[in-house]
């Protein structure tokens, strides 16, 4: 299998790019982050899709492209192939929208159709792609760092060995599988025999007979148990109706003598009660006392002529109306300071308005006066600029005075010229050709005359061949070469008058320029004259009306000062008017001290008659208490003598004796006895399911037996085909690790010669062992680092050699790709790998590629590839190069 052509749109950092590849050593390369890896990845990614990423299909569209295509071709097994595909985003989501593979057999569509047929053509998927033929970046240490059963899956699927323990491993749950059965159906056979054994064994039926006999007798001593229980609960009830009327009257009793000693406490409590209340009473009387003495000096002070509504509702009623004359007062004097200190802000804002547009006035006028004398600047530099594009206009003309046209016609003359020009090179090259013919002719007429044949017919004569053909070929040549010499004297003429003619036209170009320049200029002088004396004006207008605008604003001030001195004077008024008002709120607080002590002692008053009458109540109430205390005495008397505690002694016998035969009779005999013939009829029933199981258990042993020599038939067969796959992975396994044991030596040979090695052991289980020429083994790991990575590509070149050389009927393998295969080798090492590639191409593998920036790997060459990035737009391209051509300096470091 060989690639012969990739093409790319938007994949990864490449927009456009396509690139033919050839059989032989293919070396990419390019600076450091290029893209050169990308090429490789696109002819990996055609082959198996999604699965030959390290991440999601996003990742292969360019930065901001909406789609991406990859086309590979190959051939293989002689038969040509094509794969396409296209990826396309849609939001943060990237699918594939097309997936085609056209080939010999016919259209395959489909990602996972394509990747399967892939994969039956090459008899390996992605992973066995990247084990055999595709040494990634970074991972050309990959086989040497995997572990003996790692690295034995790996070779073993690639080998197609990985089948055969497929099927092995499958035969084995088979057997596995079948072992459980049995197992468990001999185990279930077992334990069936054991129970019809143990079942036969009992004597079911006497035991049934038996069972029954014990129950009847049983059941005969339960019924005499309960006519005795029936008994004991009749007396049992007489006793407790004796008891429970004596418990009554006792009841009673103790509820009389609990109500007299509740009557008792009530009645001492409300005394205590009676008590406390005169002497609050007493307090009461007092503090009314020492609130009228309160009264007397609060009426002085407040001017009255005593503590009676009618005095207090006068001095009130005078005090409204003072304050009503007053706040009327005050209320004109706030209005008109209110309307004062308005009119002053309104006079004030006004003339600060004045000032600003004056202000704003002026600073318009300088910069109108700024934009005339920028105008005026940029006047003069324009009528520098005209003066100069009519001088340069003048010169113009001047230059077409001695010329063959007139100014404005010398592209029309350019183009006769040029015309005249073609025309006589076009008579040359056809002289040209002429001559070229008749010198051949010429020379093959000398040719056949030197030979003894005729110049014309070519057939031999006798003697001096005939001469005169050749005289007239020679005249004809000669005749052409003047011709010739001629014409091109007519060329070069003709060139010269039209370098005459481009120089008029370009003069006449600058002419045309310069004169569109001048009519802009014009335009622009005209402009700038305008707006200086616009400008101008304006200024001078806009300084006037500042001048009035400031004279009105001084005036408005001047009005603003008088109004507020005005309002200062009406705001000392309404000071005077508000202190009067304080006045006549502290003689009304005189007037509510006043009231509030009346209401004072108005309270304690009412309080002190409230508690005089609570205290009647109380002694009226221990009146009627203790007329119920007297009755009750007596009730508890009258029951002391009704109750009969002999009685009482003989029914709590009674009870005892009967409680006592119920409880054993109850809680002991009949659920010992009722137990013992639920346990018979348990057991009678379990007789009779034994006896039906039984039956059931023989039937199934039958079952079971037949199914037993069936799975023993079945295991047998298993277990000979699980041993018969495992026997055959064994052998094939063998030979392979010779035979790849072989490979790897010669190889090992190859790019380890004259070092400190000698050869490799290859074990059974893929285990490798190097040994130094005197003998001493190590594992892999232990060689250097640019060793261990040789020592890999070794591996992995020999792997791939038994894979081509070693399956009968395969077809041949993809190309070997080394991506970066010089990452962990010096430079003394890097020769060994150029041999390492040389001996692989000898063995007949017919295409290597190569992505490396080494001198050497570079140097051996068949085809070199170079990828370049652009830094502006971040896209590469791809481009086929010369081996001799490539400097050093070309070279990058990826």
């Amino acid at each position: 299998m060989r690639f012969t052509h990739i093409a790319i749109r938007n994949f990864k950092p490449y927009e456009d790019a396509e690139l033919d590849l050839r059989d032989g050593v293919t070396v990419i390369h390019g600076v450091n982050g290029s893209g050169k890896s990308s090429l490789l990845e696109a002819c990996f990614f055609a082959l198996y899709g999604s699965k030959a990423l390290a991440g999601t299909l996003e990742d292969v569209v360019t930065t901001g492209a909406d789609d991406a295509e990859i086309a590979l071709e190959f051939v293989h097994d002689g038969g040509e192939y094509r794969i396409d595909r296209r990826i396309r985003v849609s939001g943060d989501r990237a699918t594939t929208a097309k997936c085609v593979l056209d080939g010999p057999g016919g259209t395959v569509e489909g990602a996972r159709d394509v990747r399967r047929h892939v994969a039956s053509l090459l008899r390996m998927d992605a992973e066995a792609f990247v084990n055999c033929a595709y040494v990634q970046q970074g991972e050309v240490n990959k086989l040497i760092n995997a572990t003996p059963s790692q690295r034995q899956d790996m070779i073993d699927d690639l080998l197609q060995l990985g089948k055969l323990e497929t099927y092995r491993e499958r035969a084995g749950n088979a057997r596995l599988g079948v072992e459980d059965v049995l197992t468990k159906k001999r185990s279930v056979l077992e334990d069936v025999e054991s129970q019809i054994e143990a079942k036969e064994d009992a004597d079911l039926h006497a035991t049934l007979n038996a069972l029954e006999s014990d129950l009847d007798s049983l059941d005969e001593e339960i019924s005499n148990y309960e006519a005795q229980r029936d008994k004991a609960k009749s007396a049992l009830d007489a006793a407790e109706a004796t008891l429970d009327e004596h418990a009554e009257k006792r009841e009673r009793l103790d509820e009389i003598e609990s109500a007299i000693e509740d009557l008792t406490a009530k009645i001492s409590a409300d005394e205590t009660k009676r008590d406390d209340l005169s002497e609050r009473i007493r307090d009461l009387d007092a503090a009314a006392d020492e609130l009228e003495s309160d009264i007397d000096d609060a009426v002085d002070r407040a001017d009255l002529a005593d503590a009676s509504d009618g005095a207090i509702a006068d001095a009130r009623e005078a005090l409204s109306e003072r304050e009503s004359e007053l706040r009327d007062d005050l209320s004109d004097a706030r209005t008109r300071a209110q309307a004062f200190e308005t009119q002053a802000e309104r006079l004030a804002e006004r003339a600060d308005d004045l000032e600003s547009r004056a202000t704003e006035k002026r600073e318009a006028a300088e910069a109108d006066a700024e934009t005339a004398a920028e105008a005026e600047r940029e006047l003069e530099s324009f009528r520098e600029t005209r003066a100069e594009l009519r001088s340069a206009l003048d010169d113009a003309e001047a230059r077409f005075e001695d010329a063959p046209v007139d100014l404005g016609e010398a592209a029309d003359l350019l183009e006769e010229r040029r015309e005249a020009r073609s025309e006589a090179r076009e008579s040359l090259a056809e002289t040209e050709t002429e001559l070229k013919n008749a010198r051949e002719r010429l020379a093959e007429a000398e040719r056949l005359r030197d030979a003894g044949k005729c110049p014309e017919c070519g057939q031999p004569v006798e003697g001096s061949p005939h001469v005169d053909a050749i005289s007239e070929r020679e005249a004809a040549v000669e005749s052409l070469e003047g011709d010739r010499e001629s014409l091109e004297s007519a060329v070069e003429s003709r060139s010269a008058a039209v370098e005459a003619a481009e120089a008029l036209v370009e003069v006449e170009t600058r002419a045309s320029s310069q004169r569109d320049k001048l009519d802009l200029v014009e335009e622009r002088i005209a402009d700038r004259e305008e707006t200086v004396e616009s400008r101008r004006e304006a200024a001078a207008e806009k300084r006037e009306a500042a001048a009035e605008l400031e004279a009105e604003a001084e005036e408005k001030r001047e009005a603003a000062t008088t109004q507020a001195e005005r309002a200062e004077e009406v705001a000392e008024t309404v000071d005077s008017l508000e202190s009067d008002l304080d006045a006549l709120d502290e003689r009304r607080d005189r007037l509510d001290r006043v009231e509030s002590l009346v209401d004072a002692r108005a309270e304690k008053i009412d309080a002190r008659d409230r508690l005089r009458e609570k205290r009647e109540t109380l002694a009226e109430v221990n009146r009627e208490r203790r007329e119920h205390l007297r009755e009750r005495r007596e009730r508890r008397d009258e029951l002391r003598e009704t109750v009969d505690e002999e009685a009482v002694e003989g029914a709590k016998q009674r009870k005892e004796n009967a409680a006592e035969y119920l409880e054993r009779v109850e809680d002991e005999v009949l659920p010992e006895l009722r137990d013992k013939r639920d346990e018979l009829q348990s057991r009678v029933g379990g007789v009779e399911a034994e006896l039906e199981q039984l039956d059931a258990l023989r039937e199934r042993r039958d079952h079971l037996a037949e199914r037993v020599d069936a799975l023993e038939s079945v295991h047998e067969e298993v277990s000979t085909l699980e041993s018969t796959y495992g026997d055959l992975r064994a052998e094939l396994r063998q030979r392979n690790v010779e035979v790849l044991e072989r490979m790897l030596n010669e190889t090992f040979d190859l790019v380890y010669a004259n070092d400190a090695y000698s050869r490799i052991r290859l074990d059974g289980e893929y285990g490798l062992t190097v040994f130094q020429k005197d003998g001493t083994a190590l594992e892999p790991e232990q060689l250097s680092g640019g060793e261990r990575a040789l020592f890999n590509l070794s591996l992995r070149c020999a792997i791939y050699r038994l894979l081509a050389e070693g399956i009968d009927g395969a077809a041949p393998l993809p190309p070997l790709i080394l991506d970066e295969p010089t990452v962990f080798l010096d430079d003394g090492h890097v020769s060994r790998l150029v041999d390492l590639v040389e001996d692989m191409q000898n063995r007949g593998v017919k295409q290597i590629l190569i992505v490396s920036h080494d001198d050497e790997l570079v140097g051996a060459a068949d085809d070199l590839v170079r990828v370049e990035k652009n830094p502006t737009t971040n896209r590469s391209t791809v481009e086929r190069t010369d081996a001799p051509t490539l400097s050093a300096s070309a070279l990058g470091d990826d």
